[in-house]
């Protein structure tokens, strides 16, 4: 099996080297990652200046541009084979619910659509997630690699997408895996207005805002209550439910 590997977090990230090491005992692994981090780029592609990928000691790709351009160059004219899988992640915190819209985790594991087969984005969940080493990912990547080793019986419509979620914490105090939907979030907090030396005004964005909709069937409940969520996306972001009624007024016009 021939996995290709990219995150957000960029190529010296400790969760894509756990990810990496964890798949290599299931096939070949070739990883092609931004040289640094790009979290919250979502699908962005990059138009306005070429790319440059270099390869790094260790075999990885490292790549001037975001995700989703980790994933597009690698498909198309980078590498001379086509992957039978590509997995993004780990990512140092969750993506859940409206998160996804913004991940460039996700957006990597999207990009795979032209292949016409399913991908998979992975997050540890959780607030320790930005300080660990590659061993605070071990359980997320033994998550990935069981999800992996039954990949043979998944049986899902083309362009396909899992969001993987795993709990922060050891291995034994996973709970098992729940299939979900996205939850939602509330509205983000205020930006934080700041003065730079200058004298000019700057402002940052904050933090996401809290859970919703985190009921029963969400991702967020599940990663709560100890469990590896799994949540099927699609790139067709139509509102198929919504058609009639936008016909209808569509047709009074």
């Amino acid at each position: 099996m021939r996995f290709l590997v990219s995150n957000d977090d960029g190529v010296l990230a400790p969760g894509l080297a756990a990810l990496a090491e964890a798949l290599s005992a299931l096939g070949e692994v070739t990883v092609v990652a931004p040289e640094s981090e790009r979290s919250g780029f979502s699908n962005a592609l990059s138009l306005d200046r070429p790319l440059r990928p270099v390869r790094q000691a260790n075999g990885f790709w490292a790549v001037n541009g975001t995700p989703a351009d980790c994933i597009h160059l690698a498909l198309n004219g980078l590498l001379d084979f086509e992957p039978d899988i590509v997995v993004s992640g780990i990512n140092s915190g969750a993506n859940l619910g409206d998160d996804t819209l913004y991940s460039g985790t996700v957006a990597a594991a999207m990009e795979a659509r032209f292949l016409g087969k399913t991908a998979m984005a992975v997050s540890l969940a959780g607030p320790g997630a930005r300080n660990c080493g590659p061993e605070g990912y071990a359980a997320a990547a033994a998550m990935a690699v069981r999800l992996i080793e039954n990949w043979g019986s998944l049986q899902l419509p083309n362009r396909t997408l899992l969001n993987v979620n795993v709990p922060e914490g050891p291995l034994a105090d996973i709970r098992g895996f729940r299939v979900t939907r996205l939850g939602h979030r509330g509205r983000a907090q205020d930006v934080l207005t700041l003065e730079d030396p200058r004298g000019r005004e700057v402002f940052w964005i904050g933090l996401a805002g809290e859970p919703m909709d985190a009921g029963e069937g969400t991702d967020f409940r599940a990663v709560a209550e100890g469990y590896v969520s799994v949540t099927p996306l699609q790139s067709d972001l139509t509102r198929h439910d919504a058609l009639p009624d936008v016909a209808r007024w569509l047709k009074d016009l």
